[in-house]
């Protein structure tokens, strides 16, 4: 990945996804988006890879976006390379088809939160404090935290940190549903990867396919969904195999419904 920003490595059936920037508590920054987003790429296609895990190097699970990166953007530039960019490989992970893990043994704030926000499955340590600080410096969540984060988390919720500029500490987000399971100080990862173990132990299509309805049920997924869905059963079928078989031979197709 470039620079090492962002390494993958597969471990069984576990994927495993590290931001490698303790310096800067992993903030992130154009080239650690792009070294997600290769990434991610990679865990996708990764063969045997049943469930992922994203981690931070270091006492950070991810600060958020670099202030110093987009601090003296242009109004043009901080929109369109900046957000929306930033929107693309957010995306780009909340529709990996593996379910996804965010081990939060640092904490996730702004953009960080943001990106635990886009995971399936969240495992946070007590001292982790979350929340979305942004318009304390007269900016806005702008990679999905008043979009994603509220259907995850609930309106409310997301109220109380983006406009009162709550942070709650671990488990506080636990009673509030933004952290799935607390765990002891060290212990995040391996409870991540014992979880995503079980989760590997399902039957993989099944649980894509699931992931696909559930995030068609709750707006994260479209009508790209549906028709990944419809399509993965068609390919299945006897009628697309006769369909195909008499394409090549340049003869009518004898469908069978089956």
């Amino acid at each position: 990945m470039a620079e090492r920003l962002v390494t993958f490595k597969q471990d069984g059936a576990i994927g495993i996804v590290t931001l490698r920037r303790p310096d800067k508590f992993n903030a992130l920054d154009i080239p650690m988006l792009r070294a997600l987003e290769a990434a991610l790429d990679v865990a996708e296609l990764a063969e045997g890879v049943r469930a992922v895990l994203l981690s931070g190097e270091g006492k950070g699970f991810c600060a958020g976006g670099d202030v110093e990166a987009w601090g003296a953007m242009s109004a043009a530039d901080f929109q369109v390379q900046w957000v929306r960019y930033g929107h693309r490989v957010f995306d780009r992970l909340a529709r990996l088809r593996q379910p996804t893990i965010a081990v939060l043994s640092g904490h996730a704030l702004g953009g960080g939160l943001e990106l635990a926000a886009a995971c399936d499955f969240r495992v946070a340590e007590p001292h982790v404090k979350l929340g979305f600080p942004e318009t304390s410096i007269g900016v806005v969540p702008g990679w999905s935290g008043t979009q994603r984060a509220v259907r995850r988390f609930g309106a409310q919720i997301v109220r109380r940190m983006a406009i009162s500029g709550e942070i709650f500490m671990a488990a506080d987000a636990l009673a509030h549903g933004i952290v799935d399971r607390l765990v002891e100080t060290g212990k995040a990862f391996d409870e991540a990867k014992a979880w995503g173990e079980k989760i590997a132990e399902r039957g993989p299509l099944a649980t894509e396919a699931a992931k696909l309805m559930i995030g068609i049920a709750e707006g994260e997924e479209n009508a790209a969904a549906t028709e990944a869905l419809a399509s993965g059963f068609i390919a299945l079928t006897a009628d697309l195999k006769a369909g195909v078989s008499a394409f090549k031979a340049k003869q009518k197709p004898a469908f069978s419904r089956s």
